[in-house]
């Protein structure tokens, strides 16, 4: 069994259809790259798994559950984390502060522990060791304790892969991770996700308009064009595939 099913899902904004009828499925353990032009509805997807949007019909199941049924608010109990294309951190935070931020639906103080704040230190205190060694897992553990403000984007966009991280998730949503980031930063990026990938148990769905970086790192792709799936398989496959270099490139007469 697939850990994410997609079947026959359909997204109407009003007049528009965002997506048609939308089929795949992701393993266990790997690497799903969701490819396609602008306005091929991948983001609209990314945004229904992520419980965003509500589509108009179809079916999305996580693990057997259907996801549909989950609020916005549940989806991290599940084990389901995301990035943004755009950075959603805080800016005037330390990095250690924001990663902290991220583990808070793993938190164990209930409402009457907190009021009474039994056991609210040592929980602080294990969260922010936590939060420390995924900032060394991520090479950033010597910009700790400044401030998110004012660092490289390509810091940045890791400090978001670590606070993702931080709700402990085993699936992984990372929404255009290399939009902004310079050649070789890209090439790095590409080496992180499949790094924590494997040291972290993930699967992962990966939004992406970077070519190069999707087929070097995924174990399966899915092509999309005018929200319908156009091609799915293999990089080596989907690359070949006469309608995904129509959808790109277009035909000549």
């Amino acid at each position: 069994m697939a850990l994410l099913e997609v079947e026959d899902v359909t997204v109407r904004f009003g007049g528009i259809i965002a997506l048609n009828g939308l089929s795949f499925g992701i393993e266990e353990g790997h690497i799903c790259g969701l490819i396609g032009p602008n306005g091929a509805g991948k983001t609209t997807m990314f945004n229904v798994v992520s419980r965003i949007y509500q589509p108009t019909s179809g079916s999305v199941r996580f693990r057997g559950q259907e996801l549909l049924e989950v609020p916005a608010h549940g989806i991290a109990k599940l084990g389901i984390a995301r990035t943004f294309q755009n950075l959603a951190l805080f800016p005037s935070m330390t990095l250690l502060e924001n990663v902290m931020v991220g583990a808070h639906s793993q938190g164990s103080i209930g409402f009457g522990r907190a009021v009474s704040r039994a056991g609210v230190a040592a929980d602080n205190r294990r969260t922010r060791d936590f939060a420390g060694d995924l900032l060394h897992q991520l090479g950033l553990g010597a910009h700790a304790f400044r401030a998110a403000a004012g660092l490289p984007f390509g810091t940045l966009k890791r400090l978001e892969i670590a606070r993702a991280l931080a709700a402990k998730p085993n699936f992984l949503l990372m929404d255009e991770p290399a939009s902004g980031l310079a050649h070789g930063e890209v090439d790095e990026l590409g080496e992180t996700i499949q790094r924590i990938r494997d040291e972290f148990e993930l699967t992962v769905l990966i939004v992406e308009h970077h070519m190069s970086m999707v087929m070097s790192i995924s174990d399966h792709v899915v092509a999309m064009e005018f929200g319908r799936k156009i091609a799915a398989g293999t990089p080596d496959v989907v690359q070949n595939d006469e309608r995904v270099i129509e959808a790109y490139l277009g035909t000549t007469e």
